[in-house]
């Protein structure tokens, strides 16, 4: 048994396991402490993977070379590409899981890992010697050392958690909280906060009237989250119920409002605005007759369902009568009552983009701890605490940054930092400015090279990007050559609602209208039929599809990608530590509060602070001589 190491993981939550497992296969001897080994990257609220934005996120993941995406598409009871009838910008996966599987996948992953310990105890305090992290100390007593420690503690550091005016310690219904952590970190000048999320009730579903409900089906093509080939589930595939609440719920709920923790000062702390409970939603929609509901299984053979939109904190009779007069869950039983938890977290603007501290060095958060809320960002920013950690012990000249027309991690991690949190933060396609050249589809194409020269991303993944950009390249350019006469085409372009033919035209041409798809022309054009069988029939999909993108937006994303050209600059003048920003009275007030607090590492970081005016960017400008 060693106790030293150059990494050492704290908490076993999706943060934890990503950032564990690339320290360990970029070659870092990594230590990863959880308090139950059988709860890694447990799915403590719904059962899924994705979504808006999430689900380009778990592709940025799985591109650089983590594992969430494989796991994902292993334990796929049920997958969706959502906002298909937008632009591709906007196409976001989302996959139902089997929620026990998912966890027994990410420890067959880790147990695998070459350079990797596990150890299951409760961190109780952190060595810090002259504002440097030396190590960690545990519950029974042992004491491991290690060059750098990554904090990923998700809900648990002071956990509390609150059904009615019932409460209870915990991370997790029936598991312990943390404590001690958060008080010491305190101590050493960390700004801290409290932040609030919650869950819905847990259903029996052998108690449901399904022909009450309104089924909804998996899609019928087969999209997946990972670029690797042969990660497709082979589980069986299930469906996902909507119901809605009505009136009659609704006055059921407000029974409750007068002992509810939300509304008596109980709880104190901000929760998510984009997923609030059943009970804001009454409040802040106060004129909405019905809400939609999903009821979600959470595995491929579990009678248990998930009842998503109905997370609450109300007492659990409450939950369960207003529950029973919701249509098709009139004589549900349930498992358990949904519950809010509250739990600290750190101001993120304490960061540097690496996530490291600016406090004390060699100390990374990653996940919940930063104030996010969500699978998908903790396990971005745990990949990402990982690669940084990595390279703090092993070329700590070197640092990975992802910028924010890189990739959505970049938007993250930027927005963090840069902006802080005074609610819990959930990743949207609305945050990103070049949402063009961030898509679901093209992440390998931005990341896998990235991950490759870090020695994360491997070589097949590298072989494979390499083949997915030449078969692109090969099909755009055979559509510029390949000339349609119009008696091969008409009756299709006619069926599809577009001006037919007079003339031949290319190919290409023709695939740059709205109406036609790539796919369509494909099966009325011989020799493109016969063209395209040199692309492998598991990555047809993704790569023909990747072709047809590429070429009917083409000129929106040369447009993106001279306007992120032109902000990168910014990116590049550097001003971290060079102003004494409370002597710079050419600036305005909360200009210089805020720099003063962040003290942005570049200009165009300092952009994007909130209450820093063109004029102020201006002042520094000038300060810089530029």
């Amino acid at each position: 048994m060693i106790t030293k190491y150059d990494v050492i993981v704290v908490g076993g939550g999706h943060a934890g396991c990503e950032a564990a497992a690339a320290a360990a296969n970029m070659g870092s001897k990594t230590l990863l402490i959880t308090m139950d080994m059988t709860k890694y990257a447990q799915m403590s609220c719904n059962p899924a993977m994705g979504g808006i934005a999430k689900g380009q996120i778990v592709r940025e993941i799985d591109a650089l070379g983590g594992y969430s995406g494989i796991i994902a598409d292993q334990t796929t009871i049920q997958f969706r590409m959502l906002n298909l009838s937008k632009g591709p910008a906007m196409w976001s996966p989302r996959s139902q899981n089997d929620r026990f599987r998912f966890t027994e996948y990410w420890r067959d992953i880790l147990e695998n890992r070459q350079n990797l310990d596990l150890w299951q105890d409760a961190v109780t305090s952190l060595i810090i010697e002259n504002k440097e992290i030396r190590g960690v100390r545990t519950k029974i007593g042992v004491e491991f050392k290690s060059n750098t420690v990554i904090l990923t503690n998700g809900t648990f550091l002071n956990g509390l958690i609150h059904v009615g005016s019932s409460q209870m310690k915990g991370g997790r219904i029936g598991e312990a909280a943390s404590y001690n952590i958060s008080e010491q970190i305190f101590e050493h000048g960390f700004k801290t906060g409290r932040l609030k999320t919650g869950t819905p009730v847990r259903i029996d579903g052998r108690t449901i009237d399904f022909s009450e409900l309104i089924e909804q089906k998996g899609d019928e093509n087969h999209y997946k989250f990972s670029y690797l080939p042969g990660t497709q589930s082979k589980m069986k595939q299930r469906s996902c119920w909507i119901t809605y609440t009505n009136p009659v719920v609704h006055k059921e709920l407000e029974t409750g409002f007068n002992v509810a923790p939300l509304f008596d000062g109980t709880i104190q702390s901000t929760g998510p605005r984009y997923c609030p409970s059943i009970e804001s939603k009454l409040i802040t929609f106060a004129e909405k007759e019905k809400h939609q509901l999903f009821l979600e299984p959470e595995g491929e053979n579990t009678v248990e369902y998930y009842l998503n939109g109905f997370s609450s904190s109300l007492p659990w009779d409450v939950q369960y009568k207003a529950m029973q007069k919701i249509p098709g869950l009139e004589n549900a039983k349930i498992f358990r009552p949904g519950y809010a938890i509250e739990y600290d977290y750190f101001e993120p603007t304490q960061l540097h983009h690496t996530l490291e501290t600016k406090l004390i060095k060699n100390l990374y958060f990653a996940g919940q701890i930063n104030g996010t809320t969500g699978y998908e960002e903790a396990g971005a920013q745990g990949i990402m605490a990982g690669i940084n950690a990595h390279l703090r012990c092993h070329d700590p000249q070197n640092e990975f940054v992802l910028k924010r027309d890189e990739a959505y991690i970049g938007v993250l991690i930027d927005d963090l930092v840069t902006k802080g949190v005074d609610e819990p933060y959930r990743m949207f396609t609305s945050r990103a400015e070049f949402r063009i050249l961030l898509r679901q589809d093209n992440a390998d194409i931005r990341l896998t090279e990235k991950g490759y020269k870090l020695g994360l991303a491997s070589p097949e993944r590298k072989k494979l990007l390499d083949e997915k950009i030449s078969l692109i390249s090969q099909i755009i350019d055979f559509t510029k050559r390949f000339s349609v006469k119009p008696v091969y085409v008409n009756q299709l372009l006619t069926e599809k609602g577009t001006t037919e033919l007079k003339q031949g035209v290319k190919l290409h041409d023709l695939i740059l209208r709205p109406q036609i798809s790539i796919f369509d022309l494909e099966q009325t054009i011989d020799p493109f039929h016969e063209f395209l069988k040199r692309v492998p029939k598991d990555r047809k999909q993704e790569i023909v599809q990747g072709a047809e993108i590429s070429i009917k937006y083409e000129g929106y994303i040369n447009r993106e990608k001279l306007l992120a050209e032109k902000l990168d600059k910014f990116e590049n003048i550097f001003i971290e530590d060079k102003f004494n920003y409370s002597e710079l009275k050419s600036l305005s007030t909360e200009a210089r509060q805020k720099l003063k607090k962040i003290n942005p590492k570049t200009i165009g970081q300092a952009k994007r602070i909130s209450g820093v005016s063109p004029s102020d960017i201006n002042v520094l400008l000038v300060l810089l001589g530029r």
